[in-house]
């Protein structure tokens, strides 16, 4: 049965911790990520989680003992899966445009490394040579994902090293006698079509000849989440039947069973959270009656980043008559969160509910207007703690060095 928190648990909730607030909901977790591991339960097949999504080390902790692996996006976020107990062989880094230090760093972790320029692959060759082994960020030229800003595979993406650019890269193999372990693409976000993985394969399967190495294929993560009423999500158990039959046609011409990578971040943890706000001010005009509540674009800013949806809930006035409001952030700036939603009649010091707010919610949060982080509580067995502490004035000040 789907795990979700009632409308009273969050007003209680919000009523004990006060607002704004993010809510996660563990259970939530767990069940979407045993949806991936029911669907491909007999596949050679290792999950990663994108914590990128949501860094909260008791998140991470969690994520861990349900058995995921981890993929990190930084060297600082390397560090904080050591902190949450992952071990160094289930952490992947996918670096992106960086320093050749960072690789270096995390290869001194001895965690698993994927590169994603030819000029730094070139520098981890003359470094390491045969060493260490490695995994290559290939850019498909695949247009998926549902915003141009999330989607990560095209052939304008800054994200990897072109497919075409094959040669140069087995050139530097040779050249180096590079240890290439694994290859890896990423097409996006919000992908529901899942024949755009079955066409990262074909792309990957027409090169693995060349790296006789080659034990992983990772093809990144991206799967879609509903959002609003009627959407739906990847259909996980198609996925992994057109994914088992594509690398088992492979694994005959190859003679090769090769592992394969996924990394979920915003499938696992989008649907766990919740954002809880409180009404401070209706304001009426002729164009619109505004609904102000006591965050902004600082807390949440994907609606305002990348025109996303979230369902909102007046979850102290469930049974009212429906109106139309635009609901608005106190930010000094154009700061919306919905223009025109019908939400249940609306009276300040109501709570509102934003859904879907565990991937990139409070992970893109930041103090813009000087205005404080959020708290952020865990629900699991049903008892709600506190795992991350309201910023205070001091928070603002820390790091400063007063000079004048």
């Amino acid at each position: 049965m789907p795990q979700s928190l009632s409308p009273q648990q969050l007003k209680t909730i919000a009523g004990e911790f006060g607002t704004p607030l993010y809510v996660y909901h563990a259970e939530k977790i767990k069940e979407q990520y045993e949806k991936l591991v029911t669907a491909f339960d007999n596949m050679n097949t290792v999950f990663f989680y994108a914590c990128k999504a949501l860094t909260n080390v008791n998140i991470l902790k969690y994520v861990k003992s349900l058995g995921a692996n981890i993929d990190c996006s930084s060297i600082n976020e390397v560090k904080l899966a050591f902190h949450a107990g992952f071990p160094a062989e289930r952490i992947l880094y996918t670096s992106n445009g960086i320093a050749f230090d960072e690789i270096a760093e995390a290869k001194a972790l001895g965690v698993i490394i994927n590169i994603d320029s030819l000029s730094n692959l070139e520098k981890f060759g003359k470094r390491f040579g045969h060493s260490y082994p490695v995994g290559i960020r290939l850019r498909p030229n695949i247009l998926a994902g549902g915003n141009l800003k999330i989607s990560t595979g095209h052939d304008k993406s800054k994200f990897g090293i072109p497919v075409d650019q094959v040669e140069k890269i087995l050139s530097l193999v040779k050249q180096y006698d590079l240890h290439i372990k694994d290859l890896h693409i990423h097409t996006g976000s919000e992908i529901k079509d899942v024949d755009v993985f079955l066409k990262g394969i074909e792309v990957l399967f027409e090169i693995v000849a060349h790296f006789p190495e080659l034990e992983f294929i990772d093809l990144g993560g991206g799967f879609k989440v509903p959002y609003q009423d009627g959407d739906s999500e990847t259909d996980m158990q198609l996925l992994a039947k057109k994914v088992k039959e594509e690398f088992t046609r492979h694994a005959e011409t190859r003679g090769k069973d090769l592992q394969i990578w996924f990394e979920p971040g915003k499938f696992i943890v989008s649907e766990c959270g919740y954002f809880i706000t409180k009404v401070n001010v209706i304001k009426e005009t002729h164009a619109a009656d505004f609904v102000s509540v006591d965050s902004g674009f600082n807390h949440l800013i994907r609606p305002m980043f990348y025109d996303a949806y979230h369902r909102i809930e007046n979850i102290s006035n469930l049974q009212g008559p429906e109106k139309k409001y635009s609901v608005v952030g106190n930010i000094c700036e154009t700061d919306t969160f919905a223009w025109d939603r019908k939400l249940t009649e609306v009276n300040e010091g109501d709570y509102l509910v934003f859904y879907n707010a565990g991937a990139y919610g409070f992970e893109m949060s930041s103090n813009f207007n000087s205005r404080y982080k959020p708290a952020e509580v865990l629900v699991k067995d049903g008892k709600a703690q506190l795992i991350r502490k309201r910023d205070v004035f001091d928070d603002l000040l820390r790091n400063q060095l007063e000079i004048l």
